[in-house]
């Protein structure tokens, strides 16, 4: 796994206006001019956070450059140990500061990283400075901008509105807030945006990640009660997959036990990483209503939930106190997989559709389907989200970016499925082996489920050669899946 990486976020402060420094963040690389104009076509809107850059270690002894009051006020954190000095440079090059914003610092906060996986995780150094008066001749990416109307552009986020990222909710907004979200204290977990807590939970999931995110949605205002009108369903708190194993499952209980008994339980899909802790949820809160599509139901069984549950089709309206949510149908991982859109900060939590690192895996045993897989991206990437938030790994905050780049890949991959065929591949193993050769050998099983529907899917186009012999595919392929 590795050791964590740092990372030094820098809040530039007026207090005598209440605001703050923000500048916009790099865009990732946008793809290749021939890979056409289908992918430029979606863009993601301007994202303003805190000036950031990596804090790397200090070759030799330690040493310290630059006065950080309050440096000693963290236990494991040694300041001296990290070139604050070249960070801060870092950020006032990069992004084009006049020197007049150098100044004292003070620690204002120190985060570590809840485990998404699979490297080790960022630890966040947040440092605080302020200045009398506004500087003139900001660089036009930086601006000024007041707490109130970065908790609006977040808490009430319009598609393809200037978006917040998590540095400044995290290092200075979230005490704004009367949200009372966060879930156990004790479970390592980040809320971000406002109303949503994910909490990593170990569980049986693929490599590279060792666990699946509880999502957990609670109401910001401190009365609570749904706010909401027209609803389809409605609770004081919403759990999306409990899969975590049963190593974790008295963290689970207590997590359960600590949000109100007005529950909703939402499952994106059956699979153990996502539905493991179901039992536990009902042993500890037998009025918790679970919503999933009839699809999913069908698979989980009795074992796992024996009490309420409503059926969702798509396009139902959620509301937790003033959080409003509209459940999504998303099928192509499986043929009832759901995604849920959080309205108020237009974030789509996206289940096992995307992870946080690697592309995904179709189950083709459980009505998995190639063209409903690209159908949902498009279908995602339509609704304009603000970020993304897989089931597996950390949050996205390019969504469009993502999303292109998995119908890129998946493209790419058909492309190179098809051209193992041409040259004469003809059974499962013969095209997996063709078509992931730079690819490591253990990823093979996963890679043959999204082979499989390739195939059905080129074969819907009529792409497959004449003398292919679906058959013969079909066959291997069934009896590589009753060999698992």
């Amino acid at each position: 796994m590795g050791s964590p990486s740092y990372r030094l976020a820098a809040a530039i402060t007026i207090p005598s206006t209440g605001e703050f420094l923000v500048v916009r963040q790099p865009r990732p690389p946008s793809p290749p001019a021939e890979e056409g104009e289908d992918y430029r076509r979606f863009v993601d809107s301007d994202l303003y956070d805190l000036p950031s850059a990596p804090l790397e270690p200090v070759a030799g002894e330690p040493r310290s450059e630059v006065a950080i009051a309050g440096a000693d006020s963290v236990a494991g954190l040694d300041l001296s140990r990290f070139d604050v000095s070249a960070a801060l440079d870092q950020i006032f090059d990069r992004f084009g500061l006049p020197d007049g914003m150098r100044g004292e610092w003070r620690l204002l906060k120190y985060v570590e990283e809840a485990e998404f996986g699979p490297d080790a995780g960022v630890k966040t150094v947040f440092l605080i400075g302020s200045l009398l008066s506004k500087l003139d001749a900001l660089p036009e990416s930086c601006k000024w901008m007041t707490k109130e109307c970065a908790l609006g552009l977040l808490s009430e986020a319009k598609p393809g509105s200037d978006r917040i990222g998590q540095y400044a909710y995290i290092g200075l907004l979230n005490s704004e807030l009367s949200s009372n979200s966060t879930a156990v204290p004790e479970l390592p977990s980040q809320e971000y945006p406002p109303g949503i807590t994910l909490v990593p939970m170990k569980s049986k999931t693929l490599q590279p990640f060792r666990t699946t995110n509880l999502v957990v949605v609670r109401a910001t205002n401190a009365s609570g009660g749904s706010t909401c009108s027209d609803f389809f369903a409605c609770g004081d708190a919403l759990l999306l997959d409990p899969g975590c194993s049963s190593q974790v499952h008295a963290e689970l209980a207590d997590l359960v036990d600590s949000l109100p008994k007005k529950l909703l339980v939402l499952v994106t899909h059956h699979h153990h990483d996502h539905i493991e802790g179901l039992s536990v949820v009902q042993r500890c809160n037998p009025d918790a209503v679970l919503l999933t599509h009839q699809n999913t139901m069908n698979r989980i069984g009795k074992g796992n939930w024996q009490i309420h549950y409503t059926a969702v089709t798509g396009g139902e309206k959620i509301c937790i106190g003033d959080q409003e949510l509209q459940v999504i149908y998303a099928p192509g991982h499986t043929d009832g997989h759901v995604g849920l859109l959080h309205v108020n900060t237009n974030t789509l939590i996206v289940g096992d559709h995307c992870v946080g690192h690697g592309s995904a895996t179709l189950d083709s045993r459980s009505g998995g389907n190639m063209k409903d897989y690209f159908e949902t991206t498009y279908k995602f990437l339509d609704l304009s989200p603000h970020v993304i938030i897989p089931m597996h790994g950390r949050i996205n905050l390019w969504p469009k970016h993502m999303l292109c780049g998995y119908l890129r890949n998946r493209r790419s991959r058909e492309a190179s499925i098809l051209q193992s065929i041409e040259n004469g591949a003809q059974t499962l193993f013969e095209v997996v082996s063709k078509t992931y050769s730079d690819v490591d050998r253990k990823l093979w099983i996963p890679a043959s489920f999204n082979v499989r529907l390739h195939v059905d899917h080129l074969n819907s186009q009529h792409k497959l050669p004449k003398d292919f012999s679906l058959e013969m595919f079909s066959q291997s392929s069934d009896d590589f899946l009753s060999s698992l």
